[in-house]
């Protein structure tokens, strides 16, 4: 039994409801969601290339071995991943990896930006 895979649009407002997010469109039509003005934690590329979020650097290369889920092109190395629709991990858990993405992108913030955008 596979549990619900989320759509784009649903990744999308997921995103935006995290708190202080944000979302542009830049570099030819890639949909950027970001916090404090332009700290991006998630991109979803319009043309079918997919979604891309940074993990904790610990969790990377396990992620990145896993079928589906590849390093991202250009922010590999900040330590993001990237994966075509259908995703290939349940709505429970793509929810739970972009918040973690937000809240990573949040916690290098400075101290005083980081008030009301930290998630318990």
């Amino acid at each position: 039994m596979s549990e619900k895979r989320m759509s784009e649009d649903e990744v999308a407002q997921f995103c935006l409801n995290l708190p202080g997010a944000r979302e542009d469109y830049k570099w030819g039509g890639i949909r950027v969601f970001s916090v404090a003005g332009n700290k991006m934690f998630a991109v979803l590329d319009l043309g079918g290339a997919g979604l891309s979020f940074k993990v904790a650097d610990e969790l990377f290369l396990g992620y990145c071995d896993r079928p589906g889920v590849r390093p991202a092109p250009y922010l590999a190395r900040a330590k993001w991943i990237s994966m075509l629709p259908p995703y290939p991990m349940g709505r429970e858990e793509l929810c739970d990896l972009l918040r973690r993405s937000h809240q990573l992108v949040v916690q290098r913030l400075p101290k005083r930006t980081q008030l009301g955008l930290l998630l318990d």
